[in-house]
This record gives C-alpha cells, structure tokens and sequence, in this order.
C-alpha cells in the first residue's frame, strides 16, 4: 500500500511558493502527493513534476469543473468545452507525471436541473467520456469517476451507478475512485459499495465525514478498511482533508470553523491513522 496527501488541505494553486510544504510531507513519511490540476498550464505541471521527481514522490492529480466545463449541459458548446478542458488538464496530468486523474470530471459541482439525471445527460455524458477516455490512453493517464454527494452534484453520486456508467463505457482508461466523506452520505453498506466497485477501483480517498483529521470523526472505518482488504485492495491510499487556510476552497467546501490543530498535525496523525487501519484490517 502507498499512502499520500491531497496538496489542498495547503493550496489550489500549484506555484513554487508551495514547495516548502513539499519538504514537509516528505518528513512526515508520505509516499504520493495529490495535485490540484485546476490550471491548464502544462509547463507549470512539468516543472512540478521535476521538483516530485527530485523528492521521489509519486504523485496522482484531482479535479473539479466550472458550469462552463459541465459536460452534460444542454448546450453542446458547453458540452465541447467541457470535453476540450478535461483532455486539457489531462495532458498537465501528464506533464506531471500523475499516472490517474481523480474527481468528478463529467458534471460541474454545485449546478443542478432540480431533478436527477435524464437519458439525454447519460448519453452525453457516456459519449464525452469515450473521446476524453480516448485522449486519457494516449497521454498515458487513467480517469478515476468519483461519485459525490447530493449536495455537490447530481449525476453519479453513489457507487453502484458508477460502476453501471464504467460498465457502459468500457474503456481501459475509466475506472472509479472511492471516497470515504461521499460514500459515508450516500452509501447504505460500505462494505458492499467496495465490493462493487472492486473490477473498476483505481484510487482511493481517505476522508473524515467532516472533512478533517481521518479517524476523529464518525466515517464506517473498520468497516470501509476491511471491505479493502477483502477485495485485495493494493493501491493509493490520499488523504483529502480541508481547512480554512484558503478562502475559495472553504466557501465551496463549507468548512466555517477550525477542526484540527494545524495542517501538520493532521498530516502526521492520518498518516498514523491509515497505517494502523491496514494492519489491523490483515490482521482480522
């Protein structure tokens, strides 16, 4: 297993202001860094690569997409785009280094029709991601569909419609990522999402229900790191924590209040944390 940490519980911009926090989640003992692959800037995301290389950290990317980029919209020149900006950002994954690209990269968080997803959205959505699937194998990068919550999106908020969608799709570079702070809203059985997403998993995020330091709070974890075990689970474990220290990213996240003693301490704790967990999964 390889453990790692999600570069926005510090930032969501990738400039070399940040690099000292690089040096940081080195001491603590990580072994990947996820990047924030908001910006198209490809010789931004190369340069980060090298300082990664230099570090010898691995290192995966997450995204998220404005209404503009919302691939599912009724306005097929937003659907282009939206199609335009994933190959995009793809190819700064690339750049990177990043081997997956995580996050819901189909529909744009926070906009909603005020009903679920429609036969038209799923169609547009299925044929979006075969060309941007397409451009993913050819860069070298694999897509990992993270299923969010009722409250940030509309289209794919649970496991089993993921999968459905993967299924549907059948593209060697489209899989799913599992997230623990979704799946604690949306899943009725962990243990049985897990199971379901077994053939299609590429990555996972370890993440409190409410979004700080991984086992303070009241995620199914025994349960969540079992099912992993179960199903020979192997791969990327990322914290994806947040805090107040950027103000956009608390406004979009919700987070008004402080949860932890600083960003350090909750790197060093969860890192703890996850250890324990897949001991004491393989030991049971």
């Amino acid at each position: 297993m390889k453990y790692g940490i999600n570069l926005l519980l510090w930032t969501d911009t990738l400039s070399e202001s940040q690099f000292p926090v690089l040096d940081k989640i080195k001491k603590i003992g990580y072994d990947i860094v996820e990047l924030p692959m908001f910006d198209k800037d490809v010789a931004n995301a190369a340069r980060w690569g090298k300082k990664l290389d230099e570090l010898g950290f691995l290192r995966s990317a997450t995204c998220a997409y404005a209404p503009e980029d919302n691939m599912i919209s009724a306005d097929p020149k937003i659907r282009r785009q939206g199609i335009d900006t994933n190959k995009a950002i793809l190819d700064c994954c690339a750049a990177a280094g990043c081997p997956v690209m995580v996050g819901n990269s189909i529909s744009a968080l926070g906009v909603f029709t005020g009903s679920g997803p429609n036969s038209n959205e799923w169609k547009w959505a299925i044929d979006g991601m075969r060309e941007v699937a397409e451009h993913a194998q050819n860069v070298g990068v694999k897509i990992g569909m993270e299923a969010l919550n009722r409250f940030e999106a509309y289209f794919i908020n649970c496991i089993a419609d993921g999968v459905r969608f993967a299924k549907e799709l059948n593209h060697p570079a489209f899989g799913m990522m599992y997230d623990t702070f979704h799946a604690n809203i949306e899943e009725k059985n962990v243990t049985e999402a897990i199971h379901t997403v077994k053939d299609y998993l590429l990555h996972v995020h370890i993440s409190e229900n409410d979004r700080s330091t991984p086992g303070t709070g009241g995620v199914r974890w025994a349960e969540t790191f079992t099912a992993l075990h179960e199903i020979g689970y192997d791969g990327w474990l990322v914290v994806e924590a947040f805090g107040q220290a950027l103000p956009k990213l608390a406004a979009a996240t919700k987070i008004w209040r402080r949860m932890y003693a600083d960003e350090v301490q909750l790197a060093t704790d969860a890192l703890t944390f996850m250890k324990e967990q897949v001991h004491l999964a393989a030991t049971f």
